[in-house]
């Protein structure tokens, strides 16, 4: 066996036993990895490592590592499930239509909670859309206010089923398409469309009617992508 196998065989092994700490909460969310020294120490291992076992936590989602600071162990989640495959996205936003597949599922996702939505949306529920929309409103002049406040909008709509998985989908949506949603133009006209888009699926929410919600949504998405495609070549 190779020097480097054995070293990727004994980063292996204690990213396995620092997994472990870490699922059992001997070593607590928010708590700091033990220091490079610490490590090397108490599994007799060299400093290259230590990095690699450090790596591989970080892979997982399992601690958050920063240039300069101790790693911090984060709690095993569903935010921690999706920033482990960042990377993996990453590279398949830059195959040929890598972005339009993501922002493809992005409509089916929220088709279906639009629609649901309609049927279960309570009282809350409405208030907080209703809020929402008026902040998306009050925002259509101030681009870097409307998109954080479009961004709220949609966030709503991910959290009335009540589901942790479905905010944190939306986190992710968020976070893998904003760097092409940074660069778009943005101008009030296009925020008075989108604004009235958003409009159009409260309304629809609102009167329980799900088959209108789902298409309303369906064509502001839709209209959206069109948007992208004007901005960007090649997706």
């Amino acid at each position: 066996m190779s020097s480097n196998d054995n070293k990727h065989r004994a980063s292996d092994l204690v990213a396995e036993r620092l997994t472990a700490k870490i699922q059992s909460g001997e070593l607590a969310d928010g708590q700091p990895l033990p220091s490079e020294r610490s490590l090397i120490e108490e599994y007799g291992i060299s400093r290259t490592v230590v990095r690699e076992a450090v790596r591989t936590l970080s892979n997982r989602g399992l601690i958050e590592a920063r240039p300069r600071y101790r790693p911090v162990v984060r709690k095993p989640g569903i935010d921690a499930a999706f920033s482990a495959i960042e990377s993996i996205v990453e590279h398949l936003l830059h195959e040929p239509g890598g972005v339009k597949n993501l922002f493809d599922t992005r409509i089916i996702i929220e088709a279906a909670l639009v629609r649901q939505a309609a049927e279960e949306a309570n009282k809350d529920d409405i208030l907080a859309l209703r809020t929402a929309l008026a902040e998306n409103h009050a925002a259509i002049n101030d681009s870097d206010a409307f998109y954080q406040t479009d961004i709220a909008f949609h966030r709503v709509i991910y959290q009335i089923p009540r589901n942790p998985v479905l905010p944190a989908i939306h986190r992710a949506y968020t976070s893998w398409l904003e760097p092409h949603w940074s660069q778009m133009p943005r101008l009030p006209d296009r925020n008075q469309s989108n604004f009235e888009a958003h409009h159009a699926i409260f309304d629809a929410i609102l009167a329980r009617d799900g088959d209108a919600a789902d298409a309303a949504l369906r064509e502001h998405l839709n209209s959206a992508w069109q948007q992208v495609v004007k901005t960007f070549e090649g997706l």
